[in-house]
Protein backbone atom coordinates (compact mmCIF):
# COMPACT_ATOMS: atom_id res chain seq x y z
CA UNK A 1 0.00 0.00 0.00
CA UNK A 2 1.29 3.42 -0.91
CA UNK A 3 2.31 5.44 2.13
CA UNK A 4 1.92 9.14 2.74
CA UNK A 5 4.54 10.92 4.83
CA UNK A 6 3.89 13.93 7.01
CA UNK A 7 6.87 15.95 8.19
CA UNK A 8 6.29 17.96 11.35
CA UNK A 9 8.89 20.26 12.82
CA UNK A 10 8.56 19.79 16.56
CA UNK A 11 11.20 22.00 18.05
CA UNK A 12 14.19 24.11 17.24
CA UNK A 13 16.01 25.66 20.15
CA UNK A 14 19.46 27.04 19.30
CA UNK A 15 21.24 24.26 17.44
CA UNK A 16 18.94 21.41 18.44
CA UNK A 17 16.18 20.52 16.00
CA UNK A 18 13.98 17.42 16.07
CA UNK A 19 11.95 16.23 13.14
CA UNK A 20 9.26 13.58 13.55
CA UNK A 21 8.26 11.60 10.47
CA UNK A 22 4.91 9.85 10.67
CA UNK A 23 4.12 7.08 8.20
CA UNK A 24 0.47 6.24 7.53
CA UNK A 25 -0.86 3.35 5.43
CA UNK A 26 -3.76 0.92 5.37
CA UNK A 27 -5.17 -0.85 8.42
CA UNK A 28 -3.90 -4.15 6.98
CA UNK A 29 -0.35 -3.11 7.79
CA UNK A 30 0.08 -3.47 11.59
CA UNK A 31 3.15 -1.29 11.41
CA UNK A 32 1.69 1.27 9.08
CA UNK A 33 1.92 3.98 11.68
CA UNK A 34 5.33 4.56 13.23
CA UNK A 35 7.33 7.41 14.61
CA UNK A 36 10.97 8.05 13.81
CA UNK A 37 12.96 10.84 15.42
CA UNK A 38 15.96 12.31 13.67
CA UNK A 39 18.21 14.77 15.45
CA UNK A 40 20.06 17.43 13.56
CA UNK A 41 22.29 18.29 16.49
CA UNK A 42 24.88 20.56 14.92
CA UNK A 43 26.51 23.12 17.16
CA UNK A 44 26.55 26.51 15.51
CA UNK A 45 29.76 28.20 14.45
CA UNK A 46 29.48 31.30 16.64
CA UNK A 47 28.07 31.92 20.09
CA UNK A 48 26.07 34.88 18.79
CA UNK A 49 24.25 32.57 16.36
CA UNK A 50 22.20 31.07 19.19
CA UNK A 51 20.57 34.30 20.36
CA UNK A 52 21.18 33.47 24.01
CA UNK A 53 22.17 37.03 24.88
CA UNK A 54 20.95 40.51 24.00
CA UNK A 55 22.99 43.65 23.35
CA UNK A 56 26.77 43.49 23.52
CA UNK A 57 27.70 39.79 23.51
CA UNK A 58 30.42 40.05 26.15
CA UNK A 59 27.91 41.65 28.49
CA UNK A 60 26.17 38.25 28.73
CA UNK A 61 22.75 39.86 29.20
CA UNK A 62 20.42 36.85 29.05
CA UNK A 63 17.49 36.74 26.67
CA UNK A 64 14.01 36.20 28.13
CA UNK A 65 14.26 32.38 27.98
CA UNK A 66 17.79 32.17 29.39
CA UNK A 67 18.00 31.50 33.14
CA UNK A 68 21.08 32.66 35.06
CA UNK A 69 22.08 30.60 38.09
CA UNK A 70 24.88 30.25 40.64
CA UNK A 71 26.41 27.42 42.66
CA UNK A 72 26.90 27.45 46.42
CA UNK A 73 30.33 25.90 45.97
CA UNK A 74 31.78 26.02 42.44
CA UNK A 75 34.71 24.19 40.86
CA UNK A 76 38.03 26.04 41.02
CA UNK A 77 39.42 26.89 37.57
CA UNK A 78 42.45 29.18 37.90
CA UNK A 79 40.41 31.88 39.66
CA UNK A 80 38.17 32.14 36.61
CA UNK A 81 35.08 34.33 36.78
CA UNK A 82 32.18 32.12 35.73
CA UNK A 83 28.70 32.96 34.50
CA UNK A 84 26.17 30.14 34.26
CA UNK A 85 22.87 29.91 32.40
CA UNK A 86 20.19 27.35 31.54
CA UNK A 87 18.08 27.46 28.37
CA UNK A 88 14.93 25.33 28.42
CA UNK A 89 12.82 24.52 25.36
CA UNK A 90 9.55 26.43 25.30
CA UNK A 91 6.86 24.92 27.49
CA UNK A 92 9.24 22.48 29.22
CA UNK A 93 10.48 22.36 32.80
CA UNK A 94 13.13 20.79 35.05
CA UNK A 95 12.10 17.90 37.30
CA UNK A 96 13.43 17.85 40.86
CA UNK A 97 15.69 14.95 41.80
CA UNK A 98 16.86 14.11 45.32
CA UNK A 99 20.24 12.81 44.19
CA UNK A 100 22.48 13.69 41.29
CA UNK A 101 21.93 16.31 38.62
CA UNK A 102 18.48 17.80 38.21
CA UNK A 103 16.38 16.14 35.49
CA UNK A 104 16.55 18.46 32.49
CA UNK A 105 14.23 18.06 29.48
CA UNK A 106 15.48 17.19 26.01
CA UNK A 107 16.88 20.15 24.05
CA UNK A 108 18.15 21.90 27.18
CA UNK A 109 21.32 23.99 26.92
CA UNK A 110 23.58 24.59 29.92
CA UNK A 111 25.97 27.50 29.35
CA UNK A 112 29.14 28.18 31.34
CA UNK A 113 31.27 31.19 30.50
CA UNK A 114 34.88 31.54 31.70
CA UNK A 115 36.65 34.88 32.10
CA UNK A 116 39.47 36.30 34.18
CA UNK A 117 40.10 39.59 35.94
CA UNK A 118 43.19 41.35 34.56
CA UNK A 119 45.50 43.74 36.38
CA UNK A 120 43.31 46.67 35.34
CA UNK A 121 40.42 44.82 37.02
CA UNK A 122 38.70 44.27 33.69
CA UNK A 123 36.72 41.12 32.98
CA UNK A 124 38.31 39.37 29.99
CA UNK A 125 36.36 36.58 28.27
CA UNK A 126 38.25 33.37 27.51
CA UNK A 127 35.82 30.58 26.60
CA UNK A 128 32.18 29.53 26.71
CA UNK A 129 31.21 25.88 27.10
CA UNK A 130 27.87 24.45 26.05
CA UNK A 131 26.22 21.24 27.18
CA UNK A 132 23.22 20.31 25.05
CA UNK A 133 20.80 17.43 25.64
CA UNK A 134 20.14 15.71 22.32
CA UNK A 135 16.44 14.80 21.96
CA UNK A 136 17.26 11.81 19.74
CA UNK A 137 19.40 9.72 22.08
CA UNK A 138 18.71 11.65 25.32
CA UNK A 139 22.45 12.15 25.77
CA UNK A 140 24.38 15.30 26.60
CA UNK A 141 26.80 16.66 24.00
CA UNK A 142 29.53 19.25 24.58
CA UNK A 143 31.05 22.09 22.56
CA UNK A 144 33.54 24.86 23.34
CA UNK A 145 33.63 28.44 22.01
CA UNK A 146 36.80 30.56 22.12
CA UNK A 147 36.51 34.34 22.51
CA UNK A 148 38.42 36.61 20.14
CA UNK A 149 40.87 39.28 21.29
CA UNK A 150 38.35 42.02 20.50
CA UNK A 151 35.86 40.44 22.93
CA UNK A 152 33.13 40.66 20.31
CA UNK A 153 32.56 36.98 19.50
CA UNK A 154 33.26 33.41 20.56
CA UNK A 155 33.86 30.85 17.80
CA UNK A 156 33.44 27.06 17.92
CA UNK A 157 36.72 25.47 18.97
CA UNK A 158 37.22 21.71 19.36
CA UNK A 159 40.95 21.13 19.74
CA UNK A 160 41.73 23.12 22.89
CA UNK A 161 44.06 26.09 23.29
CA UNK A 162 46.78 27.55 25.49
CA UNK A 163 46.32 31.23 26.30
CA UNK A 164 48.89 33.35 28.19
CA UNK A 165 47.12 35.45 30.82
CA UNK A 166 47.96 37.56 33.85
CA UNK A 167 45.07 37.38 36.26
CA UNK A 168 44.15 38.54 39.71
CA UNK A 169 43.54 35.93 42.39
CA UNK A 170 40.77 36.25 44.99
CA UNK A 171 43.35 37.91 47.24
CA UNK A 172 44.12 40.49 44.53
CA UNK A 173 47.56 39.11 43.65
CA UNK A 174 48.68 39.15 40.00
CA UNK A 175 49.61 35.70 38.63
CA UNK A 176 50.83 34.88 35.11
CA UNK A 177 49.97 31.48 33.68
CA UNK A 178 49.06 29.64 30.48
CA UNK A 179 45.33 29.11 30.71
CA UNK A 180 44.33 25.71 29.32
CA UNK A 181 41.18 25.67 27.20
CA UNK A 182 40.20 21.99 27.13
CA UNK A 183 39.41 20.05 24.00
CA UNK A 184 36.04 18.33 23.90
CA UNK A 185 37.53 15.00 24.97
CA UNK A 186 39.03 16.63 28.08
CA UNK A 187 35.55 17.88 28.96
CA UNK A 188 34.22 14.34 28.70
CA UNK A 189 36.78 13.02 31.19
CA UNK A 190 35.32 15.08 34.02
CA UNK A 191 31.69 14.86 32.92
CA UNK A 192 31.59 11.08 32.41
CA UNK A 193 29.78 8.82 34.86
CA UNK A 194 28.93 5.21 34.09
CA UNK A 195 29.94 5.88 30.49
CA UNK A 196 27.53 8.80 30.02
CA UNK A 197 28.26 12.50 29.74
CA UNK A 198 26.40 14.44 32.46
CA UNK A 199 26.38 17.96 33.94
CA UNK A 200 28.34 18.36 37.20
CA UNK A 201 27.25 21.51 38.97
CA UNK A 202 23.44 21.85 38.81
CA UNK A 203 22.42 19.41 41.52
CA UNK A 204 19.54 20.46 43.77
CA UNK A 205 21.81 20.70 46.81
CA UNK A 206 24.27 22.98 45.01
CA UNK A 207 21.66 25.50 43.86
CA UNK A 208 19.69 25.34 47.11
CA UNK A 209 20.70 28.75 48.42
CA UNK A 210 20.08 32.46 47.93
CA UNK A 211 22.85 34.14 45.90
CA UNK A 212 24.11 37.51 47.09
CA UNK A 213 22.61 39.16 44.01
CA UNK A 214 19.13 37.80 44.79
CA UNK A 215 16.60 37.85 47.63
CA UNK A 216 14.95 34.46 47.06
CA UNK A 217 16.29 30.91 47.19
CA UNK A 218 17.03 29.74 43.62
CA UNK A 219 15.04 26.49 43.91
CA UNK A 220 12.05 28.30 45.38
CA UNK A 221 12.24 30.94 42.66
CA UNK A 222 12.35 28.31 39.91
CA UNK A 223 9.45 26.44 41.47
CA UNK A 224 7.30 29.58 41.69
CA UNK A 225 8.07 30.41 38.05
CA UNK A 226 7.14 26.91 36.87
CA UNK A 227 10.71 26.27 35.77
CA UNK A 228 11.12 23.46 38.33
CA UNK A 229 8.48 20.89 39.24
CA UNK A 230 8.34 18.39 42.09
CA UNK A 231 10.21 20.51 44.63
CA UNK A 232 9.44 19.37 48.21
CA UNK A 233 9.53 21.62 51.24
CA UNK A 234 12.94 23.34 51.14
CA UNK A 235 13.60 22.10 54.66
CA UNK A 236 13.70 18.59 53.18
CA UNK A 237 16.23 19.49 50.47
CA UNK A 238 19.91 18.90 51.23
CA UNK A 239 22.18 21.93 50.99
CA UNK A 240 25.80 21.80 49.89
CA UNK A 241 27.77 24.18 52.13
CA UNK A 242 29.55 27.23 50.75
CA UNK A 243 33.18 26.33 51.40
CA UNK A 244 34.01 30.01 52.01
CA UNK A 245 31.31 30.57 54.62
CA UNK A 246 32.93 29.79 57.98
CA UNK A 247 30.19 31.66 59.84
CA UNK A 248 27.43 29.22 58.84
CA UNK A 249 29.31 26.00 58.18
CA UNK A 250 31.91 23.98 60.05
CA UNK A 251 35.41 23.25 58.80
CA UNK A 252 34.43 19.65 58.12
CA UNK A 253 31.34 20.67 56.12
CA UNK A 254 33.27 23.19 54.04
CA UNK A 255 36.17 20.82 53.32
CA UNK A 256 33.83 18.02 52.30
CA UNK A 257 31.86 20.40 50.03
CA UNK A 258 35.10 21.56 48.41
CA UNK A 259 36.21 17.98 47.71
CA UNK A 260 32.76 17.10 46.41
CA UNK A 261 32.66 19.75 43.70
CA UNK A 262 36.37 19.71 42.80
CA UNK A 263 37.12 16.01 43.00
CA UNK A 264 34.06 13.78 43.34
CA UNK A 265 32.98 13.95 39.69
CA UNK A 266 36.00 11.70 39.00
CA UNK A 267 36.44 10.14 42.45
CA UNK A 268 33.09 8.36 42.54
CA UNK A 269 31.71 5.03 41.42
CA UNK A 270 31.46 5.20 37.65
CA UNK A 271 33.79 8.21 37.43
CA UNK A 272 37.12 8.60 35.65
CA UNK A 273 39.07 7.78 38.86
CA UNK A 274 36.86 4.85 39.88
CA UNK A 275 39.83 2.44 39.97
CA UNK A 276 41.50 4.42 42.78
CA UNK A 277 38.89 3.38 45.33
CA UNK A 278 39.05 6.95 46.69
CA UNK A 279 35.52 8.38 46.64
CA UNK A 280 35.08 11.97 47.75
CA UNK A 281 31.34 12.65 47.48
CA UNK A 282 29.84 14.87 50.17
CA UNK A 283 27.60 12.04 51.32
CA UNK A 284 30.48 9.56 51.64
CA UNK A 285 30.46 8.08 55.14
CA UNK A 286 33.14 5.39 55.05
CA UNK A 287 36.42 6.85 56.44
CA UNK A 288 38.65 4.46 54.50
CA UNK A 289 36.88 5.12 51.20
CA UNK A 290 37.22 8.82 51.95
CA UNK A 291 40.97 8.27 52.10
CA UNK A 292 41.64 8.18 55.84
CA UNK A 293 44.66 5.90 56.37
CA UNK A 294 44.02 4.49 52.90
CA UNK A 295 47.00 3.43 50.82
CA UNK A 296 46.90 4.48 47.16
CA UNK A 297 46.17 1.84 44.53
CA UNK A 298 49.43 2.65 42.75
CA UNK A 299 52.13 4.52 44.65
CA UNK A 300 53.94 6.22 41.77
CA UNK A 301 55.90 9.45 41.60
CA UNK A 302 52.66 11.41 41.79
CA UNK A 303 52.25 10.35 45.42
CA UNK A 304 55.52 12.04 46.36
CA UNK A 305 56.74 8.97 48.23
CA UNK A 306 53.85 9.26 50.68
CA UNK A 307 51.95 6.20 51.85
CA UNK A 308 48.39 7.30 52.69
CA UNK A 309 45.79 9.52 51.06
CA UNK A 310 44.89 11.18 54.38
CA UNK A 311 46.67 10.86 57.71
CA UNK A 312 44.58 12.47 60.47
CA UNK A 313 46.49 15.32 62.08
CA UNK A 314 49.24 15.21 59.47
CA UNK A 315 48.49 17.03 56.22
CA UNK A 316 52.21 17.28 55.44
CA UNK A 317 52.35 13.53 54.85
CA UNK A 318 48.90 13.16 53.26
CA UNK A 319 48.79 12.51 49.52
CA UNK A 320 45.56 14.48 49.00
CA UNK A 321 47.07 17.70 50.35
CA UNK A 322 50.39 17.05 48.59
CA UNK A 323 48.80 16.66 45.17
CA UNK A 324 46.51 19.66 45.59
CA UNK A 325 49.60 21.75 46.37
CA UNK A 326 51.32 20.91 43.07
CA UNK A 327 51.10 21.98 39.44
CA UNK A 328 53.44 19.28 38.13
CA UNK A 329 51.88 17.06 35.44
CA UNK A 330 51.27 13.60 36.84
CA UNK A 331 51.17 14.94 40.39
CA UNK A 332 48.69 17.83 40.43
CA UNK A 333 45.14 17.04 41.44
CA UNK A 334 42.71 17.87 40.05
CA UNK A 335 44.78 17.17 36.95
CA UNK A 336 42.47 19.15 34.66
CA UNK A 337 40.88 22.62 34.87
CA UNK A 338 43.79 24.34 36.62
CA UNK A 339 47.36 25.43 35.99
CA UNK A 340 47.97 27.23 39.29
CA UNK A 341 47.57 26.23 42.92
CA UNK A 342 44.35 27.21 44.63
CA UNK A 343 45.92 28.61 47.77
CA UNK A 344 42.67 29.05 49.68
CA UNK A 345 41.52 25.54 48.79
CA UNK A 346 44.83 23.97 49.85
CA UNK A 347 44.66 25.88 53.13
CA UNK A 348 41.12 24.62 53.76
CA UNK A 349 41.96 20.95 53.16
CA UNK A 350 45.22 21.23 55.08
CA UNK A 351 43.40 22.69 58.10
CA UNK A 352 40.74 19.97 57.87
CA UNK A 353 43.30 17.16 57.87
CA UNK A 354 45.46 18.71 60.58
CA UNK A 355 42.46 19.10 62.90
CA UNK A 356 41.26 15.53 62.48
CA UNK A 357 41.51 13.47 65.68
CA UNK A 358 44.65 11.36 65.33
CA UNK A 359 43.01 8.22 66.65
CA UNK A 360 40.79 7.93 63.56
Amino acid sequence: MKKIYFFTLLLCIGALCTVVIQSCGSGDDKKAESTHSASTLEFREKLSDYGFFTGKLSGLHPNHNVIPYELATPLFSDYAVKDRFIVLPEGKHINYTTEGTLDFPDSTFIIKNFAYTNEARQKIMIETRLLAKDPLDKKWKVMNYLWNAEQTEAVKHITGAKIPVTLLTDAGNAVSTIYQVPNTNDCKRCHIKDGLLIPIGPKARNVNFTPISQTVNQLAQWSSAGILQGLPDLREVEQLPDWKDSARFSLVQRARAYLDINCAHCHTKGGDAYNTGLFLEYEQKDPHTLGIMKEPVSAGAGAGGLNHDIIPGNAQHSIVAYRMNSIEPGTAMPELARTIIHEEGVRLITDWINKMPKNK
